[in-house]
């Protein structure tokens, strides 16, 4: 009986090399990793069952919302197997852990279920940058690719046969993920032919203990975001690389600064929402247990006064000279996470290497830091201003 075995030098992913949707796993993969984006009858029973089977958990452990993204957050992260190096950290309670992990597996069918009968849908893996943190750099593995995780969506009435843009999309909080609390939206980018790809980057809660201490803001965070458009761009030849927009709100909005200013050629049009810009000011506004976050041992592992020019480091404000890419900018006086003062800083940095941009500061918005996120008629209204800037630079139905 004959046997075939083959070594692959170095393949990207590691273990998980011939299971990504990569040009070189593909080959090697039987089938597809793809899932249909059409929702089976079944597929709604078998969340009705994960919903009962949830609720004890939910009532045990309510989830507090996130800070500085707007959307809901895990109080501490979960267990689970991630691809990434066991760090070796204080306890947290399993059961908060298992909840984290239940909502993500419900919103991943929630997505389904609000986004199937308009997109084809999907949720990826690609191979980013190593971790930064390593206990063990010396061990098996150690220096390969981090695998992370992103969603798909491509119009289902798209023209394939032509080139058409693409849109990265960005979800905020310092610990938390893209979840179908955005349904709204996407459907309404959906409509205007937009594909979108957003990345659930290093430190998302949903994907484990480890997954989230990785955490690396302002750092390698942005890496992940780019490489995901650069994937994107790579699966599907009918994206045209030339109309690539960005768009986030709060920390994405940190995440769409840092990838115009460190990659200006590679992004036709982008916009920040509320965008987090300048860590040194924004941690002296904000209380001891947000500065904790930072200064964890597994994320900077300082504290500003002890390093203030490793927090300017990841602050979009240091970079302003940088701009080259057509930017809109909206703020709100209101706003209770990400202070007016912090965005109209970043206003007067620009302004004063004479770069040329749109803002927009919006006087007590109802709503606060989520005010044109809401489904609401100013909310409504403020999103087609960004919708009408986006069209500008992509085109999106030519």
């Amino acid at each position: 009986m004959k046997s075939q075995c083959k070594i692959y030098e170095n393949a990207p992913g590691g273990r998980m090399f011939s299971r990504l949707d990569t040009e070189l796993a593909r080959p090697v993969a039987a089938g597809s990793l793809s899932v249909p984006g059409e929702v089976p009858t079944q597929m709604r029973f078998i969340l009705i069952g994960v919903l009962m089977l949830a609720l004890p958990l939910l009532a045990q452990t309510p989830q507090p919302g996130g800070r500085g993204g707007g959307q809901a957050a895990a109080a501490t992260p979960q267990a689970g197997a991630a691809p990434v190096p066991q760090i070796t950290l204080q306890q947290t309670n399993p059961q908060q852990q298992s909840n984290d992990q239940v909502l993500k597996a419900i919103d991943d069918l929630e997505w389904r279920l609000k986004i199937s009968d308009v997109a084809d849908f999907d949720k990826v893996a690609y191979a980013t940058l190593p971790p930064l943190h390593n206990p063990n750099p010396a061990g098996p593995g150690a220096g390969n690719p981090m695998i992370v995780y992103a969603y798909t969506f491509i119009p289902k009435k798209l023209d394939r046969s032509k080139k058409q843009p693409l849109l990265v999309m960005i979800h905020g909080g310092v610990h938390s993920n893209f979840t179908s609390e955005s349904a709204h939206i996407v459907r309404e980018l959906i409509d205007q032919g937009y594909t979108i790809i957003s990345t659930d980057y290093r430190g998302s809660t949903g994907y484990g203990q480890n997954y989230y201490q990785q955490i690396d803001y302002g750092g390698r965070e942005v890496d992940d975001v780019y490489i995901g458009m650069q994937w994107m761009l790579d699966r599907y030849s009918f994206l045209d690389p030339k109309r690539v927009g960005i768009i986030g709100w709060s920390h994405g909005g940190l995440i769409t600064l840092m990838n115009i200013f460190q990659h200006p050629e590679s992004f036709a049009v982008a916009y920040a929402g509320v965008p987090v810009s300048d860590l040194v000011l924004r941690l002296g506004y904000q209380n001891d247990a947000y500065r904790a976050e930072y200064s964890a041992p597994y994320h900077i592992g300082k504290t500003v006064r002890e390093d203030i020019k490793e927090y300017e480091r990841r602050s979009p404000i240091t970079y302003v000279s940088k701009l080259q890419t057509p930017l809109l900018i909206h703020t709100n006086t209101n706003d209770e996470d990400v202070n007016v003062l912090e965005v109209e800083r970043l206003i007067t940095a620009l302004k004063a290497e004479g770069k040329k941009f749109e803002y927009k500061i919006y006087q007590d918005a109802p709503g606060g830091h989520q005010f044109n996120r809401l489904d609401t008629k100013l909310a409504r209204e403020s999103r087609q201003e960004v919708y009408q800037f986006l069209a500008k630079y992509l085109s999106a139905h030519n």
